[in-house]
């Protein structure tokens, strides 16, 4: 079985590629997925959160309140630090073990936006990134979200560096135009992978 990656920066259509890999039938583990299912009410990823971030986290239900977190996450890097810590650590491993029981799929990708951040890529056979230049990026982000563009620089500014992930990639998808074209590469590189590893 191979493990392939598949990251990139916030707005640069991640979320696309993924989707077209389901459509086409390969399966695809996501991290914001597992993410979200550790921190449902009961769990003790949750407890821990509030514990640590204050009850001002959560809903009156009791569920976590994302934008209370971020605000508070995104106000200081010493608490994004402390709240990577609690979840990293706990979606890697989740997400390891899902991939390894899949023995009959002979390829697996794995969908992490901080892949680089959190150093998954180790885990990886390959590394695939989705690349858009960071003003298109911010703009998709400003209308998906109804974010300001100050709001997007600094969530870009927490993720690592464009350059330096296309360097540690071993693909490099260009999503600056037309999706077409895009799907054009995610199938020429399918192909390879297939024709390159005999799979």
């Amino acid at each position: 079985m191979k493990l392939i990656g598949l990251t990139g920066g916030i707005g640069a259509g991640k979320s696309t590629v993924s989707d077209y890999l389901k459509q086409k039938g390969y399966p695809v583990l996501d991290a914001d997925l597992v993410a979200r299912e550790i921190v449902e009410p009961g769990t003790e990823t949750l407890s821990e959160l509030s514990r640590t971030f204050g009850e001002e986290i959560l809903n009156p239900d009791g569920s976590l309140d994302r934008g209370a977190l971020a605000k508070i996450a995104f106000s200081d890097p010493e608490n994004k630090k402390i709240l990577d810590q609690i979840m990293h650590g706990k979606v890697i491993e989740i997400l390891l073990s899902r991939a390894k029981a899949m023995t009959e799929e002979p390829v697996v990708f794995i969908d992490v936006p901080l892949l680089f951040e959190t150093g998954m890529d180790r885990y990886m056979d390959q590394v695939w990134l989705v690349d858009a230049d960071e003003d298109v990026r911010i703009q998709r982000v400003m209308e998906r979200d109804g974010s300001s563009m100050e709001d997007v620089r600094k969530r870009i500014r927490y993720q690592s560096g464009r350059d330096e992930k296309i360097k540690r990639s071993d693909v490099v998808l260009n999503n600056c135009c037309d999706r077409d074209i895009l799907y054009e590469q995610i199938d020429e590189r399918l192909s390879e992978l297939w024709g390159n590893e005999g799979l």
